[in-house]
C-alpha cells in the first residue's frame, strides 16, 4: 500500500509541473529573449505630409502629389541620368507592386526627378505606370526625411499623404513585401 501514495504523489507533481511549465517558460522567454521592438522591416518615420507643390510630369503636364491621395505610394528620387542604382530602384518598386497581386491597384509608383536634365525615353517604356515627376531641387525633395542623400532611400507614403516608412535603396525586397502586405491587409483606406 505504501507504493500507491508515492505513485499518486508523483502523478500529482507531474501534473503540477506540466501546468507550471508554460508560465515559467513565458517568463524565461520574456526576460532572457525579449521580443523584437518592432515588426516592420522599414524605418518607421514620424514625418509631416509632403507639401502639395505644383510639379510637372516629364511630358510637361501639371502634377501634384495630392492626385495620388487614397493610394499607397512607393516613392524614389534620383537624377534624370538614371545610372544603374537608379534603374535598380525603378525595377524594385515595380516588382514590389507586382508582388501584391490583386492588391497592387492600391499602390502607385513615383520617381521624383531631382534635376532638369533630359530623360532617356526607354525608361518610360521599361517602367510603364510609374509617374515620372520633375521635382528639381524643390521643396518636395528637401522635405523627404533622409539621414544621407534622399537618393539613397525608397519611401512609402500612406493614403493620407504621410511619409511613413523609409528603406535603404539596397533593402531586402522580402522585408518590404512583408511590410506592404501587412499594411494593405490591415488598412481600411487606400
Amino acid at each position: 500500500m505504501s507504493e500507491k501514495p508515492a505513485k499518486n504523489r508523483r502523478s500529482l507533481l507531474l501534473i503540477g509541473a506540466l501546468c507550471l511549465a508554460p508560465v515559467v517558460g513565458s517568463y524565461i522567454a520574456y526576460y532572457f529573449a525579449p521580443p523584437a521592438r518592432h515588426i516592420n522591416y522599414g524605418e518607421l518615420l514620424n514625418a509631416p505630409p509632403l507639401p502639395d507643390a505644383n510639379l510637372k510630369l516629364v511630358d510637361g503636364s501639371p502634377f501634384s502629389l495630392s492626385r495620388l491621395r487614397g493610394k499607397w505610394v512607393l516613392l524614389m528620387t534620383d537624377a534624370a541620368q538614371c545610372l544603374e542604382p537608379c534603374q535598380r530602384k525603378l525595377f524594385t518598386i515595380r516588382q514590389l507592386r507586382l508582388t501584391q497581386g490583386k492588391e497592387m491597384d492600391r499602390i502607385e509608383r513615383v520617381w521624383l526627378i531631382s534635376d532638369d536634365a533630359p530623360l532617356d525615353s526607354k525608361l518610360a517604356e521599361n517602367f510603364p505606370g510609374t509617374w515620372f515627376v520633375r521635382a528639381g531641387a524643390g521643396d518636395v525633395v528637401k522635405r523627404l526625411p533622409a539621414g544621407r542623400a534622399v537618393d539613397d532611400y525608397l519611401y512609402l507614403i500612406d493614403p493620407l499623404g504621410n511619409v511613413v516608412l523609409r528603406y535603404p535603396r539596397d533593402a531586402e525586397p522580402g522585408g518590404i513585401i512583408k511590410d506592404l502586405s501587412r499594411l494593405l491587409k490591415t488598412s481600411r483606406i487606400g
